[in-house]
């Protein structure tokens, strides 16, 4: 009787893990882009964030709309080669992101500008 109890709890247990896909269910919730839509999508985050540097934006405003451009950069997956110019990318927009919540936002804007110049060449790797 012992044995059939440990076999039958055994069983359940390998039929409820067996029952679902758990890659299926972590890629449930995710939005997923094309690489090229995805790198017009970080050019305009960037253009909005140029955008309220130059109207007086406040620090933390400029670093919430740096951030969302950071955000997006992150679904770009195209290759390898694409990869690495993306995390030359990724690391202007944190430097753009600690600048400006350092209130230095000349220092942010010229990381966007290098960061906007790193993602338009993305689109020459596609």
């Amino acid at each position: 009787m012992k044995i059939l109890k440990s076999a039958v709890i055994a069983f359940s247990l390998a039929a409820a893990m067996g029952s679902f896909s758990t890659a299926a269910v972590a890629e449930a919730g995710r939005t997923t882009y094309k690489p090229l839509d995805a790198i017009n999508m970080v050019l305009e985050r960037i253009a909005t964030a140029e955008t309220a540097i130059n109207n007086g934006a406040e620090d933390a405003e400029v670093a919430s709309l740096i951030k969302k451009a950071a955000d997006i950069s992150e679904e770009i997956n195209a290759n390898d080669k694409v990869a690495r110019e993306n995390s030359k990318v990724r690391s202007h927009l944190k430097a753009a992101i600690a600048s400006a919540k350092a209130a230095n936002l000349q220092e942010s804007k010229e990381h966007l500008a290098k960061a906007k110049a790193g993602v338009e060449g993305l689109k020459k790797l596609l």
